[in-house]
């Protein structure tokens, strides 16, 4: 298992190698970014990015999202996966919205967490990146990263990824390691052919000696 100090080492590399990580889901307000993020579930930002150029145009509130049948919505969304229940949980949340906090998103995770279609990922990048809270969101990237490097097991929840994460990265620099670790693990460590063979973490990295090792016969 990785220590502490070779993460420590680890949160430099990625630093170095991508300096000005940042969330990718392009957005003017914190209900934007709720919206593309939910959308982004199983879906890649850049697909989502393409939808939301025009429905943002479109749909300006809560209010503008619940004044169309559903239908119409998902139309709207439909070259994103899972349109159907994804349009069905913008309209609840939308109408949570509405109803309980006067159109504003709340600067809540928890809360955040008890809207439709709203995980503790969504929650965490939303806080984080809407409103600047400190907060680790652990996507697909960030677990793969993690445990590959050997920081965390393969049978661990993502839960268990972001609180060692959480525990072993200092509070105020959760939002930019967020950014980091997926801009890693997007165009370095992919899921597929990552690039061991280049890799500045190679030395420190169980999986990437194993893909070495095994490459090298």
């Amino acid at each position: 298992m990785l220590t502490k100090k070779l993460w420590e080492y680890s949160l430099e590399q990625f630093g170095e190698m991508f300096p000005d990580a940042h969330c990718e889901l392009v957005h003017k307000n914190p209900f934007e970014l709720l919206v593309a993020t939910l959308l982004s579930a199983q879906c890649t930002d850049v697909l989502v990015n393409r939808v939301t150029a025009e429905l943002f145009n479109k749909y300006k509130s809560p209010e503008d999202y619940l004044a169309v049948e559903v239908e119409e919505l998902q139309q709207d969304i439909r070259s994103i996966g899972l349109f159907r229940n994804k349009a069905k949980n913008i309209q609840g949340l939308s109408r949570l919205l509405v109803d309980q906090f006067n159109g504003e998103v709340p600067a809540n995770r928890d809360i955040l967490m008890t809207f439709p279609g709203v995980g503790r990922k969504t929650a965490n990048v939303v806080v984080s990146n809407a409103f600047g809270i400190p907060a680790l969101a652990v996507d697909t990237h960030v677990e793969r990263v993690a445990k590959r490097l050997g920081m965390n097991r393969w049978k661990d929840s993502p839960l268990v990824v972001e609180e060692k994460i959480m525990r072993w990265t200092p509070k105020e620099n959760w939002t930019d390691t967020h950014h980091q670790i997926i801009f890693f693990g997007r165009y370095h460590c992919k899921a597929q052919n990552p690039g061991c063979g280049i890799c500045p973490l190679l030395s420190i990295c169980r999986e990437g000696k194993k893909r070495m090792k095994v490459s090298e016969v």
